[in-house]
């Protein structure tokens, strides 16, 4: 009985050194395009609709967490179907992977906003700043399972974080677009680079 739990967990562990050595094509396009389209549009509802963003933080940031939860959830279930389809018996240990290589930053991310809100509330306008390096930092750390080109989308949104943070601490003040734009141009531009990768095409 010990030889055959022994042999079960060797198994697991190959399955779980195959996953992390293949390149992970659960992320698709089409999904990681329609959140940059729903960032853009955020943006362009909350300019036309919230005047002062720091006179009405609760609308503001209200938003884009629900933003962030409705993209989460797209990009999740295309992710479960496309691993299904592409990994089959690696599919487990490829969601696993997947999830656990962004999941740091996501929950650090989510840790300084609940902190800044409750003890410092004045600094609410630098979350959209660290926002963006969080997102940032989660890129470069699902970098080595994804086409290369995806560490240009992870510059991207690490000198975004910096400008912003830089923007909003004039003053300070909030625009929709310190969102809406990086947000719009990352997502797009990992939806091109995942598109344009060998093999793409044929899935």
């Amino acid at each position: 009985m010990r030889d055959l739990q022994k042999a079960l967990a060797d198994i697991d562990e190959i399955r779980n050194q195959m996953a992390a050595a293949t390149a992970f094509r659960g992320f698709g396009p089409g999904a990681l395009a329609t959140t940059g389209v729903l960032a853009f549009l955020m943006a362009a509802a909350q300019q036309a609709l919230i005047g002062a963003p720091l006179a009405h933080p609760i609308a503001f940031f209200g938003g884009w967490i629900a933003t962030a939860v409705i993209s989460a959830t797209i990009i999740g279930v295309e992710m479960a179907v496309r691993t299904r389809r592409h990994h089959a018996g690696l599919a487990d240990a490829m969601l696993y992977n997947a999830v656990q290589q962004f999941l740091p930053a996501g929950a650090a991310g989510a840790l300084f906003t609940l902190a800044i809100a409750r003890v410092a509330p004045q600094a609410l306008w630098m979350l959209p700043g660290l926002w963006l390096v969080f997102v940032s930092l989660g890129v470069f750390a699902s970098a080595r399972s994804l086409p290369r080109g995806i560490h240009l989308a992870g510059v991207w949104y690490f000198v975004s974080g910096f400008v912003v943070f830089a923007l909003a601490s004039d003053g300070p003040h909030l625009s929709p677009w310190m969102m809406g734009i990086p947000f719009s141009v990352g997502q797009v531009a990992i939806a091109a680079i995942l598109y344009c990768a060998p093999g793409e095409a044929d899935g």
